[in-house]
């Protein structure tokens, strides 16, 4: 077994989309499905274009963020098929799809796919350790929701059928909620050590390096331990009147 992997849309604007995908799934024997801000569902043409998927559209959650959709998921990768900034490590369905299925199965994971005119945000890249775009004609590379998502799933099918090497883990990988907390935390304590900000930037950056390092639970742990002994030790001076 690998690790459970949650596919997550995100402002969707098409119920029929949304059946779609569900079938895509089902024809890859993926289960979990979540929707954040879907605009119409449920929905007559979501279960019409489901065609037989059903199940899955009747057990999607239905959320209002992206963090309640990816809370307890470890590895989180992006589609994007717009340029973005060379700082993202960039990779491929094929690619990704390895890698998921090297997660032990006490892992979960989620594949995010914006909504069908801009795709991701900018915002919901900041959750992201991996982005995945599809190669396609470049003079004409605009591919649906459910196309998308129905290649991702036969990548991640595929690449359960080969065998290969499993990641062997101290831990679970840290879920994504206590990163967030993490994230908050890193944030109070460059403040309180008025750490400067030279490009306005400094949190996105550390975001995308310890996204990069993907944190099991200890190492996760051992980073806001660090955090708190620094507050700790700060405290006693910082009640010192200054000179």
């Amino acid at each position: 077994m690998t690790a459970q992997v949650r596919i997550v849309l995100i402002d969707p604007s098409h119920p029929g989309n949304i059946g779609s995908v569900a079938r895509a799934m089902k024809n890859m024997a993926l289960s979990e499905l979540a929707l954040v801000r879907p605009r119409s569902f449920p929905h007559a043409e979501a279960t019409a274009l489901a065609a037989g998927a059903n199940d899955i559209l009747a057990a999607a959650r239905v959320v209002s963020t992206v963090a309640e959709a990816i809370g307890d998921c470890g590895f989180i990768a992006g589609t994007t098929s717009r340029p973005r900034s060379y700082y993202w490590e960039f990779t491929t369905p094929r690619d990704v799809a390895g890698r998921l299925v090297s997660l032990p199965e006490d892992n979960r994971a989620a594949l995010l796919f914006g909504s069908e005119r801009y795709g991701l945000a900018t915002d919901d890249l900041q959750y992201c350790n991996v982005l995945v775009r599809i190669p396609a004609n470049p003079e004409y590379c605009s591919l649906n929701l459910a196309m998308s998502v129905q290649l991702l799933a036969y990548e991640l099918f595929m690449a359960r059928e080969q065998p290969r090497s499993r990641t062997q883990l101290e831990l679970p990988l840290a879920q994504a909620a206590d990163v967030e907390h993490f994230y908050a935390h890193l944030h109070q304590v460059l403040k309180e050590i008025d750490f400067e900000d030279r490009t306005g930037h400094l949190m996105e950056r550390l975001r995308r390096l310890f996204n990069r390092a993907q944190l099991d639970r200890n190492e996760l742990n051992i980073m806001r331990g660090i955090l708190s002994a620094v507050q700790g030790r700060r405290a006693p001076s910082a009640r010192r009147p200054r000179e």
